[in-house]
């Protein structure tokens, strides 16, 4: 079942126009959810733009989301011009071009790099889903989606140690959300990623998805499947759960043959 057109998503971190964000944003909006989008800079508004020319209604908010202002800004947007927020898309995080990742060895990470990891990937989505919950509360409905990684709650690869403590935080907000909120009607589901061919992806990263029981690196457009999945009304007893979507590749016991 699809989100009924009156539905209103905040899709965080859609700023990428390659990015997962962005393609959950196309998704939804092809499915007549109106959207309130964000990023940490003015090209979130490209991608309005280009959603409008699409036919969906959307607007664009350029805010930090490790603050409280900027989310309090968000979720004000969308009262404004939408009344309500029925899904939340928690896709901020990693990096960004305004706040670039400085990922590192446990022997070697900062504690200030350590901080704004945590802030970026976990603190982000937890701030998001408390502004937006009493919304859902008093109708009764409400989806939220957080994007997390296979690296963390799944597995782990050398030199980030702050990446994967904080998605795998992600998973542990997403579970603790999703028993909380059950009876007030609002699901709270994760996705995991693996190697996606995304315009950060570097060669080396190709390179790791090509070597996936699948043979390929995924795409934004496969994991915004999932989160639009995740976010349609018919997935109402799903809540609580993380979705790897990650071609295989964490589950092949074969490796290096």
């Amino acid at each position: 079942m699809t989100p009924s057109p009156e539905r209103v998503a905040i899709v965080t971190g859609a700023g990428s126009e390659h990015g997962i964000g962005f393609s959950a944003a196309r998704r939804l909006g092809a499915e007549g959810m109106r959207l309130v989008l964000t990023s940490t800079t003015e090209r979130i508004f490209v991608r309005v733009d280009e959603l409008r020319a699409a036919g969906v209604e959307a607007v664009g908010v350029v805010a930090d989301l490790t603050r409280q202002s900027g989310v309090d800004a968000v979720v004000a947007c969308a009262g404004e011009t939408f009344g309500a927020i029925d899904v939340l898309v928690n896709n901020a995080g990693m990096t960004s071009v305004s706040d670039p990742d400085m990922p590192g060895a446990i022997d070697d990470l900062s504690a200030a790099s350590w901080h704004a990891s945590v802030e970026r990937n976990l603190t982000t989505a937890f701030l998001m889903t408390r502004a937006v919950v009493e919304g859902m509360r008093n109708r009764g409905y409400g989806r939220i989606v957080n994007v997390s990684s296979v690296s963390g709650p799944v597995a782990a690869f050398v030199g980030d140690v702050a990446y994967h403590a904080s998605k795998a935080g992600v998973v542990g907000l997403t579970r603790a959300a999703a028993v909380e909120l059950a009876p007030a009607g609002i699901t709270v589901n994760a996705v995991a990623p693996g190697w996606i061919d995304t315009a950060s992806a570097t060669d080396r990263e190709r390179a790791m998805g090509a070597a996936t029981p699948v043979g390929r690196s995924g795409t934004a457009q496969e994991v915004a499947y999932v989160i639009a999945f995740l976010a349609a009304e018919g997935a109402s007893y799903i809540t609580g759960q993380l979705i790897t979507v990650d071609g295989a590749n964490s589950i092949t016991e074969e490796r290096g043959h």
